[in-house]
């Protein structure tokens, strides 16, 4: 151990967390060959004995890596696609992608999640990070991009529409001539689940339709938290004629749940999701959906954190991107006279 008021070394911290001095300057010089927990585990030894405090590793601490990070809670179909976007953003542009993701996300030890890999990530790692849907608001020593931030945040962001994509979906529904449509709301804490709910009730005011708070539940966007809630719609004797789900996982619930009641879709029951994942299109029947562009969501927070690192970026910190409407054939006009 260092003696008190001696200068730390590169050979305490090695001895600190019991690997050799070579892999404490790879480290430290952010130099391939060393796994993510090992780095983890010489950033901690450093910054228990101060050694961050000397000159060279303040000034590494400010170089770049050339490495960014997408943080997200695990990886489904919305989060491939948004990959697919960051990743065509990426090409040829020098920077490597360092991925991180919890194993599951609906646990309740996920909450702060994106707040622990940042920690992680920040300024040892990467350059700066894209988070996907976070839990709350977040602290970092270099940029973040958030899609689908929480809401109130200040986080530089990219979003869809939610508010006029929700409001089409519900207009489509009205325009069938539907007017008992139940909604499946999203997570509450994201301003994308608000804003949806703001669209569905927006439409059917507009309309003249009474907005019937029994007909709305709350999921999670967690497709399995749309199953005890279909069947709370479902089960009613006075069931919806249509059901808008804030997402495709959850709308795609919806149809399962349809189809073990035994109910004729779309003759017995409507259904519209959000997001416009491939699994939508080969449902049978097929997904009506609200479109948000997921590989442009990507595409479009990467170009921000890339300038955001270089210090190139000038435009706005929040970007808002169309949304647009796919019909299939999971809506249609309601029966006349609904089957028993």
């Amino acid at each position: 151990m260092a003696e008190v008021g001696a200068p730390v070394t590169m050979s305490d911290v090695a001895r600190a967390a019991g690997v050799s001095t070579a892999t404490v300057s790879r480290v430290v010089n952010g130099r391939y060959g060393v796994s993510a927990s090992t780095i983890a585990h010489v950033r901690s030894a450093i910054e228990r004995l101060g050694y961050e405090s000397s000159l060279v590793a303040t000034s590494l601490r400010r170089s770049r890596t050339n490495v960014l990070g997408l943080v997200t809670h695990t990886f489904q179909s919305y989060t491939a696609e948004v990959l697919k976007g960051v990743m065509r953003s990426l090409s040829r542009s020098g920077f490597d992608l360092i991925i991180y993701a919890n194993s599951d996300l609906y646990e309740t030890y996920s909450e702060g999640w994106e707040q622990r890999h940042l920690t992680r990530l920040s300024g040892t790692l990467t350059d700066g990070c894209i988070v996907v849907t976070p839990w709350g608001e977040m602290r970092s020593s270099t940029p973040v991009v958030v899609i689908d931030p929480v809401r109130g945040s200040t986080v530089p962001s990219v979003t869809a529409d939610n508010l006029s994509g929700a409001t089409s979906a519900v207009e489509h529904l009205l325009g069938l001539g539907h007017r008992r449509i139940g909604f499946i709301a999203g997570r509450s804490s994201l301003e994308a689940a608000w804003s949806r709910e703001e669209g569905y009730r927006k439409a059917l005011t507009a309309a003249g339709v009474p907005v019937d708070p029994s007909l709305i539940c709350r999921g999670d966007f967690n497709p399995e938290s749309a199953v005890p809630l279909a069947h709370a719609l479902l089960d009613r004797p006075d069931r919806p004629t249509a059901i808008f789900a804030a997402s495709d996982g959850m709308a795609l619930k919806v149809l399962d749940v349809a189809r073990e009641l035994g109910l004729d879709l779309p003759g017995d029951l409507s259904v519209v999701g959000f997001d416009n994942i491939p699994e939508g299109a080969f449902a049978e029947p097929g997904l009506t959906t609200v479109d948000q562009s997921m590989y442009r969501l990507g595409y479009e927070a990467a170009r921000m954190l890339k300038s955001l690192v270089t210090g190139e970026w000038e435009g706005r910190s929040r970007i808002q991107l169309p949304t647009n409407l796919v019909v299939r054939g999971s809506t249609a006009p309601p029966r006349s006279t609904p089957r028993p």
